[in-house]
């Protein structure tokens, strides 16, 4: 073979190899309440079996509606039940029902230097509290739990106009982080991240105040990575990760 085939011979194999480490990486739709927990556990399930994870972070009904128009996902985490469910209807996910993953949690969240500390469920109802950074009820389940805990606190009149509404709830943790907002609804992951637990306190929401925040999974059927997202959801279900997982923010189902 001459120099010049083989070089040529070399770059063909070299971009099928790319091609292929690409095609074999399991695409995970991961929602964005998972952004500070995910990325440790995928870095040890790769360490393990050595296959690659990438994870895409955006809210549940935009992962949802990605995955409708044939996103190249073949797993899909939601923060709650009810957008899995879309896929299991549309006949896209490999199981009969979205299979629980973990619970999350709603917290009250406000920066140390913000006008409504010290922190507690009153301070929902503080003057001082201008402004209240919530997620998107229709896009972000965790904007649906802070819409359901504001009405059954009997605030929604008070806060109407108080609301700054952002895509996602990790958004929303930004918008209370940067002073955007005098506080927060935001999720426990958030929360516990090392940048939020030094610039602020959160207090639990109430849990009677919202539905329970059950996150799902399914498995997208036609993948050709569905053999790995299997093994990926089975590592996020053992016991040693949902230990991390409750450490980071998010119980067992």
């Amino acid at each position: 073979m001459s120099r010049r085939n083989w070089i040529l011979a070399l770059a063909v194999l070299i971009s099928f190899s790319g091609s292929a480490q690409e095609h074999d990486a399991l695409k995970v739709a991961a929602a964005a309440d998972l952004q500070p927990a995910l990325p440790a556990i995928i870095q040890e399930f790769e360490q393990q079996t050595h296959e690659r994870v990438e994870a895409s972070y955006a809210s549940s009904a935009t992962l949802a509606t990605q995955i409708l128009n044939g996103g190249p996902f073949g797993l899909f985490l939601s923060a709650d039940l009810s957008f899995p469910q879309k896929i299991v209807a549309a006949g896209l996910a490999d199981s009969a029902e979205p299979i629980p993953y973990a619970r999350g949690t709603l917290v009250l969240w406000a920066r140390n230097d913000s006008p409504v500390q010290p922190l507690s469920i009153d301070s929902l109802r503080s003057p001082s509290l201008r402004t209240l950074a919530v997620a998107n009820a229709e896009h972000a389940p965790y904007g649906r739990a802070a819409a359901a805990a504001i009405e059954k606190l009997g605030l929604a009149d008070s806060l109407k106009g108080k609301l700054v509404v952002a895509e996602n709830i990790a958004q929303t943790a930004q918008y209370a982080d940067s002073g955007n907002a005098d506080a927060g609804l935001i999720s426990l992951t958030s929360a516990l991240t090392p940048r939020l637990s030094s610039d602020g306190k959160y207090i639990a929401m109430p849990e009677d105040s919202y539905p329970p925040l059950l996150q799902g999974a399914v498995v997208i059927k036609q993948s050709p990575e569905a053999k790995d997202a299997h093994q990926f959801l089975a590592f996020l279900l053992s016991p040693p990760i949902r230990k991390q997982l409750a450490e980071r923010g998010l119980k067992a189902p």
